[in-house]
């Protein structure tokens, strides 16, 4: 699966700019996206879409059960029943059509810095591939207020009222889950919380990070030749996405190929990100996953991650780790595995894996330093 999503030097646009272009003006597709023609008769069609992504309802009495089984075997999952409004989903969408709607100046305004997350501009992972990604991206870490007035000076109140919604929603419908995943791990009380280096409710005892990723993926002239987002696993503990009533979005499964994953109305895809595979030490995998370009629709998702600070401290949980076995991952602090997968996407996971890598003289991992 790493192979899947390594990357390759990113081969920059005509213009020069890390930027994305106005879409709307785009009557073919530049150079720097083409890529060879994909094959669409290797994917799968989902009859049954619960063969390869389970739906699952959240007051299902065997919850905990269902988010262990799907997340074991398929490291992804739709959840319905979770409480969210769906007003609140649909304001959030529409607010997000209004921002990528504005002109390209406009909300080149908000354009993330060369250093920083938050803002407009191009997938962060974009440099590792050697084609541009058909799509453009607007980032929310904390408050959105400061970025929504450069985008709207005098009307920036309703996003940032409905986003700031959204966040509380998310924010809410994370604990629950996580607290699911880690009963499912068999962290079901105090004592085994403590164990974990977590705290009486599982939190991450450093705190935690979220950021909501708003997506857009604009028609695209010629959508065989061009991915809407290229193959990846995401660095967070966990992905909660809603895609909307517009399919795009595949997962990859050894044995099966690339499935597309159908919109369920009203659900979210929770996807399994690194950090989890780590933490459950390998039980749970983590998710390839990528999206499709579309000919005729402009889609919206809304991706929301979880995660905790850079200066936790992570290692498979002792309770997964058989007595006198290696446990599969080092111990290290978050922060130096997000700098590694910033350097080496693809080849993250095994660069701090005890399995996968023989350990230095110390005991410690051998993976490449990044302070």
């Amino acid at each position: 699966m790493g192979s899947l999503s390594e990357g390759k030097k990113l081969t920059q646009p005509d213009s020069g700019k890390d930027t994305p272009p106005d879409f709307r003006s785009l009557k073919e597709v530049p150079a720097s996206y083409l890529r060879s023609e994909i094959d669409y008769n290797s994917f799968v069609n989902l009859i049954d879409s619960q063969a390869y992504v389970p739906v699952v309802d959240l007051a299902d009495p065997n919850i905990i059960e269902l988010v262990g089984r799907a997340f074991q075997t398929y490291g992804v999952f739709q959840v319905t029943n979770h409480g969210i409004h769906m007003g609140l989903i649909k304001d959030t969408e529409i607010e997000a059509r209004r921002l990528f709607s504005l002109p390209a100046e406009q909300k080149l305004k908000a354009l993330h810095p060369p250093d920083g997350s938050a803002g407009y501009g191009l997938t962060r992972f974009t440099p590792f591939f050697d084609r541009l990604m058909w799509n453009e991206g607007f980032s929310i870490m904390g408050s959105p207020i400061d970025d929504a007035r450069k985008l709207w000076p005098d009307n920036y109140t309703i996003f940032c009222d409905v986003i700031e919604g959204y966040l509380k929603q998310m924010q809410e419908l994370s604990m629950k889950l996580k607290r699911l995943i880690l009963a499912s791990l068999g962290l079901t009380t105090e004592e085994d919380l403590k164990m974990a280096g977590l705290g009486p409710s599982g939190e991450f005892t450093e705190g935690c990070i979220t950021a909501l990723q708003l997506n857009h993926y604009p028609p695209c002239p010629n959508p065989k030749q061009v991915m809407g987002l290229a193959a990846h696993t995401d660095t967070s503990m966990f992905t909660i996405l809603y895609q909307g009533d517009i399919s795009g979005l595949q997962v990859y499964r050894e044995g099966v190929g690339w499935a597309t994953v159908p919109p369920v109305p009203g659900a979210f895809v929770v996807n399994a990100g690194d950090l989890l595979h780590i933490l459950s030490n390998g039980r749970f995998p983590t998710l390839v996953h990528r999206v499709l370009a579309n000919p005729a629709h402009n889609r919206i998702s809304l991706a929301y991650f979880y995660g905790p600070t850079p200066n936790a401290q992570i290692k498979p949980f002792s309770n997964l780790v058989e007595p006198g076995d290696v446990p599969r991952y080092c111990s290290m602090l978050w922060g130096e595995y997000i700098n590694t997968k910033a350097k080496h996407i693809g080849k993250a996971l095994s660069l701090v894996s005890n399995i996968e890598q023989k350990q230095t003289q110390e005991g410690g991992c051998l993976y490449e330093e990044v302070g």
